[in-house]
């Protein structure tokens, strides 16, 4: 495996490696022909710790870092994976960490830890509003003891393979807010105890294996004691965990990157053509190579923003821009790995287009690219605001 000396946290990747190589082309080969979610490959990532690494010691994880989460992430792409399926897992649990009660943390986060409890369903956007999340209008209204919610998500992934969700819902109507961003609250459900005639899902088939779903809600009650923090300040509480997930995304599409450059390297070095191989013309080197130098670039931005994060400093500018070249990063190997492939690219043994098929989607989730380039546009270099 492509590696260099200033790679961090050695043990930690050839433990996660090990895990990993249980979990061969096969396996995620099959799950993508038959869309299946990786069942089993989630239940050893949780039986062995790794999915509660963000969760501290005494609630019963291992209490690690972002920067140590997002290598686990990235190894798990980096062997061919698709960390996509569980990632969710790891940070969407901070939101109950950071603001939710000593009971909820008492009651949720140890269960999650173990495997007991699986929270890898987020609901947040709509179909009518996108990227524009204070525009929202999936209601919650207080109804004595619990809130009863209705309206309706989409892209809400993993939600069949979950036993709770974070849904985004208002609690105060738009209009009768100062601030736009006011009015919002989070609560937990619990998805075992929905009827089918409050809870509706309907999967969306996609390009690539990711179990995602339009979500909707028919008067479906949630106890009062799950609304996490302060009702109405739900949109801060989302914006706060953002910073992690960015970081962790970014990882996940550097391992797809390297990935992708080794494979475009063995394949170049062992493709004979013209009476030499291939991966001696400039035309095949160059390419790799600069996606390489990409790699690297994204992989220092990463650690940047996973120690802000993890020393507790401010890190929105850096955890969007880590996303972004990252992202930027590995769909630049895909397509080289893709053209260095040539035909055999396109034939589904050699793996190379299906994880061209999943490392596309970072150019557009759990954030897209433009989206990133107006935040650093108005905050950074202090623009007007676009949107």
């Amino acid at each position: 495996m492509i590696s260099s000396e200033t790679e961090r946290y050695p043990e930690l990747r050839e433990a996660v490696t090990g895990l990993c190589a249980e979990f061969g082309d096969e396996y995620w080969r099959r799950l993508d022909d038959d869309r299946e979610y990786p069942e089993a490959f989630v239940k050893a990532l949780t039986e062995a710790g790794w999915l509660a690494a963000l969760i501290p010691e005494e609630y019963g994880g291992t209490g690690l870092g972002v920067a140590e989460a997002s290598v686990i992430l990235e190894q798990i792409n980096r062997c061919g994976g698709n960390a996509g399926a569980c990632h969710a897992q790891m940070y969407t649990m901070g939101t109950i960490l950071r603001h939710g009660s000593n009971q909820q943390k008492t009651k949720f986060l140890p269960a999650i830890a173990a495997g007991e409890l699986r929270l890898q369903a987020f609901g947040v956007t709509e179909p009518n509003t996108g990227s524009d999340t204070t525009k929202l209008r999936t209601r919650a209204d207080l109804r004595g003891d619990h809130y009863e919610i209705n309206g309706e998500k989409v892209w809400t992934s993993r939600v069949q393979h979950s036993d709770l969700m974070l849904l985004l819902a208002r609690t105060t109507p738009l209009e009768e807010v100062q601030r736009k961003s006011e009015g919002l609250s989070v609560f937990l459900v619990d998805l075992r105890q929905a009827s089918a005639d409050q809870l509706q899902i309907n999967p969306i088939q996609t390009m690539m294996n990711h179990e995602t779903n339009q979500v909707f809600f028919n008067g479906l009650e949630v106890p009062k004691e799950n609304l996490i923090g302060e009702e109405g300040r739900g949109f801060r509480y989302i914006l706060d965990g953002m910073n992690a997930e960015r970081v962790l995304i970014a990882a996940e599409c550097i391992g797809d990157g390297y990935w992708f450059v080794q494979r475009a390297r063995d394949y170049a070095g062992e493709r004979v053509v013209f009476g030499r191989p291939i991966g001696q013309n400039q035309g095949i080197q160059f390419p790799i190579a600069r996606a390489y130098i990409s790699l690297r670039s994204a992989d220092l931005m990463r650690y940047q923003a996973a120690d802000l994060f993890d020393r507790g400093k401010p890190c929105g500018a850096e955890a969007n821009m880590s996303k972004l070249l990252a992202a930027d990063a590995s769909w630049e190997a895909a397509n080289v790995a893709l053209q260095t492939h040539g035909g055999f690219g396109f034939a589904r043994d050699y793996d190379v287009e299906r994880k061209f098929r999943e490392t596309r989607l970072y150019q557009v989730a759990p954030i897209s690219t433009n989206l990133i380039l107006s935040y650093v546009a108005e905050h950074v270099l202090q623009l007007p605001r676009s949107y």
